[in-house]
């Protein structure tokens, strides 16, 4: 049952009716922006060899094929080689950078929080020429690891933010509690520290993978032939022949962010 809200005494009417107006427009963006991503979902069920609505019938034959194709099996293997990878050292690297960063004041601190989360900003065409004309030279183009280490800076910006936020409310006498009783750094970073800002840790780490899985334009500049992953095999079927089976893709690929959304929200409420 739809549970109205419940307005002060003082409440005017112009007060709901502002509030009603709002909530009714904020609605109203929102399905606008969702509207695109919806109307894929029935066509990856549609029969026909073409992307159209009305639709004529239904069928699974899309998905058939999404499963029976090579290229789409090599995109797929390639995409959860690379993003896990990334993913990890998006972690470790923005971690280690956060906890840095949050006991210790130092002159530049804020220019070098400018250049960590500089990837953020920056155009990812800018991002793309410029590690494929640094990598080039180096071998590392049309690599695994050149992707992985791209992917890796791309997402280690998440998880710097995310990780300091919970680092804000930290405290730090936990740590000097530890060290004084004799502990390590080490073993008290991961047996005090680490357990209390873990819902930042892995919210970031969500948010790399997710950077990771959904980037094209860079691996558009770098990946090989033999490194082609979900999103560019996607853009490739696109420019060359729009067939349902990208449909099925995109299905498959909102159902699996949605997951990782779902997750990132109920880590936050935990935290809370």
């Amino acid at each position: 049952m739809l549970k109205l809200p419940q307005f002060p005494a003082y409440a005017t009417f112009a007060d709901k009716l502002g509030w009603w107006l709002v909530r009714g427009g904020c609605v109203a963006v929102l399905a606008f922006l969702l509207a695109p991503i919806l109307v894929v979902i029935p066509l990856s069920f549609s029969d026909s060899s073409f992307l159209a609505y009305p639709i004529p019938g239904w069928s699974l034959r899309w998905y058939r094929n999404l499963f029976d194709s090579p290229e789409w099996a090599r995109a797929a293997r390639n995409s959860f080689i690379v993003a896990p990878a990334a993913t990890v050292l998006a972690t470790v690297l923005g971690t280690l950078a956060a906890v840095g960063l949050s006991r210790t004041n130092f002159a530049f601190k804020g220019l070098l929080m400018s250049v960590l989360i500089s990837p953020m900003v920056v155009p990812i065409v800018v991002v793309g020429v410029a590690t494929y004309l640094y990598f080039a030279p180096l071998g590392l183009a049309d690599t695994y690891l050149g992707l992985i280490v791209v992917h890796a800076a791309l997402g280690a910006p998440f998880v710097l933010t995310t990780v300091l936020a919970t680092l804000a409310g930290f405290n730090q006498n936990l740590v000097r509690a530890s060290l004084s009783l004799g502990e390590t750094p080490f073993r008290t970073f991961m047996r005090v520290t680490l357990p209390v800002i873990a819902p930042g840790v892995i919210s970031g780490a969500l948010f790399a993978f997710a950077t990771s899985f959904d980037e094209v334009v860079v691996t558009l500049f770098l990946a090989g032939p033999d490194q082609v992953t979900l999103p560019r095999q996607m853009f490739t079927g696109i420019r060359e022949n729009i067939s349902p089976t990208i449909a099925a893709v995109a299905t498959l690929l909102i159902i699996f962010t949605t997951t990782l959304l779902l997750a990132l929200e109920w880590l936050r409420g935990r935290r809370r």
